[in-house]
């Protein structure tokens, strides 16, 4: 376990040689057929790629290459990419502009108000910035499809979720009421990007 994340600091952190953008974007083509177009899901509990930060995905992408986080299908994408591919397809959705909030969609008031008072609560923003644009290691969770934010929140609540920031989202989530990671889920995607 130990070489997992020793290798993982080494890819997140070694100086890499620029990345080549064409071949990014040519290989980006795959995650496409799941995570949409440039990155933006249209796929049920699929989440946007687009605009999440180059050091989240890249974290992201190791966690599922060295089956520390579980996906039966991120798993066997990942487990062929190289340290390189890794560095290239999150420097390539880091670049493309993050979904906008759905702002069609049917809002509910007293689960906005009831979601910003539990980000507020919890401080959410203190590792996914005030506007919830993520930071290095740190997801982006403006405009993420909601179904996605509220399965994410139930695998941490229940325990399920491997990868990154377990010990920080283990903690603010589990007292929560599925309500409550209901309310965060709506408020949550429609914060604008």
């Amino acid at each position: 376990m130990k070489f997992a994340f020793l290798l993982a600091a080494l890819v997140a952190t070694s100086a890499p040689a620029a990345v080549d953008m064409a071949a990014a974007a040519a290989q980006a083509q795959t995650c496409f057929a799941c995570h949409g177009p440039n990155g933006i899901s249209q796929m049920p509990e699929v989440p946007s790629l687009a605009g999440q930060p180059d050091g989240f995905l890249q974290w992201q992408l190791v966690f599922f290459r060295n089956g520390t986080r579980k996906s039966p299908i991120m798993t066997s994408m990942a487990a062929m990419l190289k340290d390189d591919d890794i560095r290239g397809l999150a420097a390539f959705f880091a670049k493309q502009p993050p979904p906008r909030a759905d702002t069609t969609a049917a809002s509910d008031a007293a689960l906005l108000s009831a979601g910003r008072q539990l980000a507020q609560a919890n401080r959410c923003a203190a590792c996914h910035q005030a506007d919830f644009s993520g930071t290095q290691a740190t997801a982006r969770l403006a405009a993420q499809r909601e179904d996605y934010l509220l399965k994410a929140l139930r695998e941490f609540k229940a325990g399920t979720r491997s990868g990154g920031g377990l010990a920080a989202m283990a903690d603010v989530v589990y007292p929560l009421a599925d309500g409550d990671l209901r309310a965060l889920a709506h408020f949550l995607a429609r914060q604008p990007s």
